[in-house]
């Protein structure tokens, strides 16, 4: 098992182990949290990344949206009561019609060009994790860190017991720059693929916050004043 596996188990189960264990054989030494996911985001080969895959690749992108689009016109004449939704009844009326095979088309193109830009995107992840073990090491190495445990496993953490600044920091030095264009027949490997979920629902919830802080901000700009 790796460095990056192990540092994605439970850590919840490193802590009942160490309460477990007698005062005398407990760990003696600092013990520190790090947020995988956030030390990745945080490393300038990832924003890097990031910003040429969506230069890179904005053709793929943009024709993923037209069809997106054209889905979404085709399943409204799938709505044959009007309740802009499409149930299961209404897909087996069109079973066997020519815009299901154009909707199974459609679909498949779609899933086609999310499957490049995101094996891009995991391409990009996975060269930065290869060195993740290094630079957590020489970080612990450095601070004396004896234990690390996710951050979300622990009820309560000083400030200073959180080394993922740290860890990127590393990172930085380790891997300043990483490819976006996967070799031929790439097959990313699962730690990376798992992490890449991660980040992506972390930067969707970072956006969603975003995006309700602008409709608040414009909400109270437009609000009469004196109320």
């Amino acid at each position: 098992m790796s460095i990056f596996t192990k540092l994605l188990a439970p850590a919840g189960l490193a802590l009942c182990a160490l309460a477990a264990l007698p005062a005398e054989a407990q760990v003696q030494g600092n013990i520190a949290t790090v947020d995988v996911s956030r030390t990745v985001i945080g490393t300038t080969a990832f924003q890097t990344a990031y910003e040429q895959i969506n230069t890179t690749y904005a053709q793929q992108n943009e024709l993923r949206r037209t069809k997106a689009q054209e889905r979404q016109t085709l399943l409204a004449t799938f709505d044959t009561n009007g309740d802009k939704q499409v149930d299961d009844a209404e897909l087996k009326a069109k079973q066997n019609s020519p815009d299901m095979t154009k909707l199974q088309t459609l679909e498949q193109e779609i899933q086609g060009l999310t499957n490049q830009i995101d094996a891009a995107r995991v391409y990009a992840i996975e060269q930065i994790i290869q060195q993740y073990g290094a630079a957590l090491q020489e970080v612990t190495t450095q601070k004396q860190v004896k234990l690390v445990i996710e951050p979300g496993s622990l009820l309560f953490a000083v400030p200073e017991a959180d080394i993922t600044d740290a860890v990127t920091t590393s990172l930085n030095a380790k891997v300043p720059s990483v490819g976006i264009v996967p070799p031929a027949n790439y097959q990313p490997n699962r730690e990376a693929v798992q992490l890449f979920q991660e980040i992506q629902q972390r930067l969707l919830t970072a956006q969603m916050i975003q995006q309700r802080q602008q409709q608040q901000q414009q909400q109270q700009q437009q609000a009469p004043a004196g109320r």
